[in-house]
């Protein structure tokens, strides 16, 4: 699915879009360049499944955990930001299998990072930046 971003004010419809089309995944993987918008969008996303939460990127935390109000998904958001990962072991450390297998919704920028590690049914979504200053997510 393909999902166009005008610009900012649009973001929270392009966040409703995604979320109306996420099916039962739960485990989702922000591809895209620096600046490309995967927390922007990701905090659309929070923000439309009813976290009410300060949503802010995960870098030096590694993972960030939301409350939500929503029956779309669990109680739980964990918001990832793997940039700093230096040896995959960190990964092994933190114990990632509590939460990509937990049933909650996992968002995961940067996961070309672990991608040996990424579910099997994670799903790739891809945020790209157009000359005209839109965002495109591919999923």
């Amino acid at each position: 699915m393909e999902i166009k971003i005008q610009d900012l004010e649009h973001i929270n419809e392009a966040a409703r879009t995604f979320i109306e089309n996420i099916g039962d995944h739960t485990v989702f993987a922000f591809y895209g360049k620096m600046g490309a918008g995967k927390t922007t969008f990701i905090k659309a996303i929070c923000e439309e499944l009813g976290v009410d939460d300060v949503i802010t990127s995960p870098t030096f935390a590694i993972v960030n955990e939301y409350s939500c109000d929503t029956s779309l998904t669990s109680e739980r958001i964990f918001h990832f930001d793997f940039y700093r990962i230096k040896k995959l072991e960190e990964v092994y450390d933190m114990g990632f299998e509590d939460y990509f297998y937990s049933g909650a919704l996992c968002l995961i920028e940067w996961p070309e990072l672990i991608e040996e590690v990424l579910p099997e049914d994670a799903v790739k979504v891809s945020i790209t930046e157009n000359t005209d200053g839109s965002r495109t997510v591919d999923f």
